[in-house]
Formats: C-alpha cells, sequence, structure tokens
C-alpha cells in the first residue's frame, strides 16, 4: 500500500508531500492544474520512463519518493534476491537531473530502473485512458483472455516448443538450400583436396630446390673455386699447401719446447689448429668427389619448382598455407556430407515439435473458451451495474496456423443493442462506452492478482450522470479490499471518496505553482460544488454537494 509521496522540482510542483491510507483516494482539480503531474511522479518511483524535460526550469534535478508498507511477498523476495533485505518501510527514490541522467534508490541503496519495474508490476496497477485503446486492437485482446484465464504457464511452455520448432525449421530451410548446389561444392572439394594430396607437399622443400637449383646452375664456378681451396691446403706439383706449413711449423715448436717451455701452450694451440686445417683439407676434398650434376636434375627440380608455384597461386602463398586450405576443404567435405544425418535429425525433431505444438495449442485453446465464457458473463455483471444492461460481450474465434500464441484469433465483439448482432468495439462503441467495459474488464481482471494499489486516471472519460455514479460505486467497491486512486472531473465520483485532494495551480509573481491540498469535510463540500458549479458557487450547491457527497456514504454502506 502507497503510504506516501513527496514530490519537489517535478514540472510545475516546486514541493508537496501527501499521505494516504486505506480506501478510495480522490485528486481532482481544474484542466491543467497538474493532475497527471502526480500520476507521473508514481510512474517514476515504478521505474517508468521519466523525461529530463520534466525536472522544473531553474533548478537541477527532480526528486520523487514513495513509501509503501505491507508490501507483496513477491516483492521482498525479489528484493532479498536483489540483495536489499526489507525490513518495515519500503521507501523508493528516483531523481531525474537536467542533463537526463537517471538514480534510483530503494531504502537508500542505489539500484537498477530494472528493479524498479520489477517490483513496481506488484505495487500498483495503473489504468489511464490510454487503456482504452486495447479494446480498439484486436491483437491485445487475447492478452486480456489470457490474463483472466491464467494461462501464462501454459502459454510460456507452448511458446518454448514453438521457438524451437521455428529454429528447427530455419535450419531445415538452409539445408535444403544448401543440397542444391551440394553435389557441385562435392565435386570441387574433391578436385582440390586430390589436387594437393597428390603433390605430395613438404614443408621447406621449395627453398631446399630452389638452393639447389641455385647450385646446379653455379656448377663450374663451384668446382672451380673447391679444387682452388684444396690446392692451396694440400699443395701443388712441389710447393707445399697450408696443411703441410703448419705441420712444420709445429715440428719446429716441437722442437724449441725440449729446451723452451715458454712455447709449450703456442705448441698446443698451432696443433689443434693444424689439425683441424687438415679435416677441413680432407672435407673439401671429399665435397670436390659428391659434387657432381646429375644430367637433367636442374629440369626435374624446375618442374617440381613450377608445380608447387601453380599450388601457391590457387591455394596460399606458401606450402603452409597451401596445406592448411586442403585441411579446411577437408573439414566443409565432412560437414556436407553429414547434411543427411542432420537433415534427418532435425526432420524427426521438427515431427515431434510439431505433434508437441499442436497438443499445447489445443489445450491453450481449450482453456481459452471455458476463460472466454466466464468473462462474458463476469462483464456482463459488471455492465449490467454500470447502466449497460443491454450492452452484451462476444468472443469471436478464428483458428490460424501455429503462430507464437498458439492456433487462435481473438477479437472481442460488442452489441450495444438488443437484438442487434455483435460487432468489432472499434466499430460501434462511443468514448464513454469504452470506459465503462474497460472497467468492467479491468474489475474481471482485478480478482487475478494480489496488487494493492490501482490507480485510475480519468477513466471515467466520456461519461456522465446516473453511469458515472455507477463507476463511482464500483471503484469505492473495489477500494474495500485494495487501495484505490482515481483522478477524477466528475462530482458523482469525487462525493465517494474516503479522502479526497485537490490539485491547485497558480501564479506566483513569474512563476507557476501546483499545490496539492488534502481536504477536509468543509474542503470536500466546496471542492464538490465547485466541479458541479459552472461558476460561482451558491449555498444551493453547497447543499446539493454535501447531500451527494451523504447519499454516497449511504450507497457505499449498503
Amino acid at each position: 500500500m502507497l503510504t506516501g509521496l513527496f514530490i519537489q522540482n517535478l514540472a510545475v510542483i516546486e514541493k508537496v508531500y501527501m499521505e494516504f491510507g486505506k480506501g478510495f483516494h480522490v485528486f481532482t482539480g481544474e484542466t491543467g492544474a497538474g493532475k497527471s503531474i502526480v500520476i507521473d511522479a508514481i510512474n517514476g518511483i515504478l521505474g517508468g520512463r521519466c523525461s529530463k524535460e520534466l525536472v522544473r526550469s531553474g533548478t537541477e534535478k527532480a526528486v520523487m519518493i514513495g513509501s509503501f508498507q505491507d508490501v507483496p511477498q513477491q516483492v521482498v523476495d525479489i528484493l532479498r534476491d536483489n540483495g536489499v533485505d526489507l525490513e518495515d518501510e519500503l521507501v523508493i527514490q528516483r531523481e531525474i537531473s537536467v542533463d537526463g541522467k537517471s538514480v534510483a534508490r530503494i531504502c537508500g541503496r542505489p539500484v537498477t530502473v530494472g528493479l524498479l519495474k520489477e517490483i513496481g508490476s506488484h505495487l500498483i496497477n495503473i489504468h489511464g485512458q490510454h487503456d482504452n485503446q486495447i479494446l480498439l486492437s484486436p491483437e491485445r485482446h487475447m492478452e486480456i483472455l489470457d490474463c483472466f484465464g491464467e494461462i501464462n504457464t501454459l502459454l510460456s511452455e507452448y511458446q518454448r516448443k514453438f521457438h524451437r520448432f521455428t529454429k528447427v525449421e530455419k535450419e531445415l530451410e538452409e539445408i535444403n538450400e544448401k543440397q542444391q548446389t551440394k553435389n557441385q561444392k562435392l565435386d570441387l572439394l574433391h578436385y582440390q583436396i586430390d589436387e594437393i594430396e597428390q603433390a605430395d607437399l613438404e614443408l621447406g622443400e621449395d627453398v631446399e630446390l630452389e638452393h639447389e637449383a641455385r647450385a646446379i646452375r653455379n656448377y663450374a664456378r663451384i668446382t672451380e673455386s673447391l679444387h682452388e681451396a684444396y690446392q692451396a691446403l694440400d699443395g701443388e706439383d712441389e710447393l707445399p699447401g697450408a696443411s703441410s706449413k703448419l705441420v712444420d711449423a709445429v715440428n719446429a715448436l716441437e722442437y724449441a719446447s725440449e729446451y723452451y717451455n715458454g712455447v709449450d701452450e703456442l705448441k698446443e694451440r698451432l696443433k689443434g689448429i693444424a689439425y683441424e686445417v687438415e679435416d677441413i683439407r680432407h672435407e673439401v676434398a671429399s665435397k670436390l668427389e659428391e659434387f657432381d650434376m646429375t644430367p637433367n636434375r636442374l629440369d626435374a627440380i624446375e618442374a617440381r619448382l613450377d608445380e608447387i608455384f601453380k599450388l601457391k597461386r590457387k591455394y596460399g602463398a606458401t606450402i603452409q598455407e597451401v596445406l592448411d586450405y586442403q585441411q579446411n576443404c577437408q573439414k566443409q567435405l565432412e560437414q556436407i556430407e553429414g547434411y543427411d544425418i542432420r537433415q534427418n535429425e532435425l526432420m524427426v525433431e521438427q515431427k515431434q515439435l510439431r505433434l508437441a505444438c499442436g497438443e499445447l495449442a489445443e489445450q491453450l485453446t481449450e482453456q481459452r473458451r471455458k476463460a472466454a465464457k466466464q468473462l462474458v458473463n463476469t462483464v456482463a455483471h459488471e455492465l449490467k451495474f454500470l447502466d449497460m444492461a443491454n450492452v452484451t460481450l462476444q468472443v469471436h474465434w478464428e483458428k490460424t496456423p501455429f503462430q507464437s500464441k498458439g492456433r487462435d484469433k481473438i477479437e472481442f465483439l460488442i452489441s450495444t443493442n438488443v437484438g442487434e448482432p455483435p460487432k468489432p468495439i472499434a466499430k460501434i462503441a462511443s468514448g464513454g462506452e469504452l470506459s465503462r467495459i474497460m472497467l468492467a474488464i479491468k474489475n474481471a481482471l482485478a480478482d487475478k492478482d494480489q496488487i494493492p494499489t490501482l490507480i485510475f486516471d480519468e477513466v471515467d472519460t466520456g461519461v456522465s450522470g446516473s453511469a458515472a455514479q455507477k463507476i463511482g460505486l464500483k471503484l469505492k467497491q473495489v477500494s474495500k479490499n485494495r487501495q484505490v486512486f482515481s483522478v477524477t472531473h466528475l462530482a458523482q465520483i469525487a462525493a465517494l471518496a474516503d479522502i479526497h485532494f485537490r490539485i491547485r495551480k497558480s501564479v506566483k509573481g513569474n512563476r507557476t505553482y501546483t499545490e496539492v491540498i488534502p481536504l477536509d469535510e468543509h474542503g470536500r463540500v466546496q471542492e464538490v460544488a465547485r466541479i458541479m458549479s459552472t461558476g460561482e458557487i451558491t449555498d444551493l450547491m453547497m447543499k446539493n454537494a454535501q447531500e451527494m457527497i451523504q447519499r454516497g456514504r449511504q450507497s457505499a454502506e449498503s
């Protein structure tokens, strides 16, 4: 239950605090006085959209604070799951800055606006004039029926199956499209894989072949250089080579070391060099014997390099990239060849899901038909009380292919006169009739939830006289079990209030201010008289207003 509302710097409201209790609350005031701003503030603390344009000019931010007691258990559970332990009073604060930034707090703790929306749906239900538009939109009628029939659990189960069913059908469609080009793709993949496999490529092979080809092309120069090196090491004719000279040097140091040990280290170092040079001489000789150009070897190498070049041009810049391309082709091949298996799996699942969706859709239809009968009877009873006894509601049914809410297309039809066939609401209902029909439906739905506070924002638009009185009595009746607020222009409804606020706009200096004034008994009489009057409030109007309030109390008690 909403126990208090504080508003600061919101549009024309500078600062106001309102206290609420149980029963029927009414807000009245001249058109444009600011009644809608109070509703905007309540919407704000419930997580509704708040525009920075609502911040009062000349101020930095607007502040809205609502306090609640005896909150539903669902709210307590949601808050606990989000780390907020509620002890006694629930306090929600919302701030909107001129730069558009929004801050939300619950019991002083910062929270997301999403959390406000989540708990707000369990705290207050606001019914505004725009709700009447729901009746003019046939696609919204099923929502009303489903809510009344309390079949959301079954609907959610159907929607899960239907969502999976649509995904399976989409995947099947994609596979079927791919099947059309399957053979052509398979032929190409097989050709590419075979071409690369037959080449029997090895990593680094191209680099080694290029080195070998370069050596063959320079065969004469290489052999000449090797022979020259060998001669320098081994000697030529009677001229000794480097190897022989080093041996002579070692022998000389050997002789010297017999008499002078200062050359021992030099001798040993030179021995090592002599041995190394001798090994090099032998290896150069071996290279001269090994390095022999095989006939046609260069042609074979160039043919292989040409083969590798062609593969690189088609499949990658390096041998590694060509091999990676082959591996990717193999994966694609396996995937395509697996289409048949996946297609069969999906077809089996599709059949199962179609059956499951069909069964659930039939259950939805059955429960909706039962709910429709109850809704028609309940609304008829409510409309009779609201002076619309001759208005009948009918639920028109059409079977459809599978869609997100089953296989039903539903539209509410009404007949406003006895003997007239039911027609779409949009074609024959007046504004006043729409208000009462919507109120009747809202009352029928009210028993389906446990929301403690209901707000009716000018739902009496387009009605007057006895119909207005009946709407007031219906709101008063609902307020026996719930807290009810009504923004109204009608004296018949205002006279039934348990708690009455007048919203008044005034100009002081160059600024506009809106006040929210709680009315005592005398103030209520004056306000009801003001609503009834078209000019000056006379004593007779005051007397009539007082009688209307007294009759309202008697009617509500009877």
